[in-house]
């Protein structure tokens, strides 16, 4: 790491959620909204930035016999990334995040979360839903623009002509 943010690449194909936002329901829509995908792609994006991602290799570089410096020079986006990932599970909910950060990030299966956890099937594709309609709220992300009007408040300011 040279201290630069890095670019993530994202493949829709490998994800679970690609495959949902791809399959149709019996209605004829996908299983999932674009919002929702995009939500949890974002997510996924972080948590790859933050290197959350387990490792399936040794890190020799570590133990002295190379030249890195090992995991302790995390720089500012790795942590900034690490933020990102900590205030959207948490936007989401304990009871909620559990399940997203398995599809979207650990890219499981449905069946393999309803698995898991001993749920009925279909169970994990409507709690994932939900993981995602908050997800997406959290970033603000919406189906349909609704303008100016309907935008969350960044700042209060008092109304011209009163002291602040």
């Amino acid at each position: 790491m040279d201290g630069r943010e890095q670019e993530v690449a994202l493949d829709l194909a490998e994800s679970p959620l690609g495959w949902l936002a791809r399959r149709k329901g019996k209605d004829g829509r996908p299983l999932i909204d674009p919002v929702q995908a995009l939500a949890g792609e974002r997510l996924r994006a972080d948590f790859t930035r933050a290197q959350l991602t387990p490792r399936v290799t040794t890190d020799w570089s570590a133990n002295g016999s190379g030249g890195g410096a090992g995991r302790e020079g995390f720089n500012d986006a790795v942590l900034a990334a690490k933020c990102r990932v900590d205030r959207a599970v948490a936007a989401v909910g304990p009871e909620l995040s559990g399940v997203l950060l398995d599809v979207c990030c650990f890219l499981k299966g449905l069946e393999s979360v309803e698995s898991e956890r001993g749920w009925p099937l279909r169970t994990a594709k409507v709690v994932l839903a939900l993981a995602l309609d908050r997800l997406a709220a959290h970033y603000g992300l919406a189906s349909a623009a609704r303008g100016r009007a309907h935008a969350p408040s960044r700042a209060w300011r008092a109304p011209p002509g009163e002291p602040e």
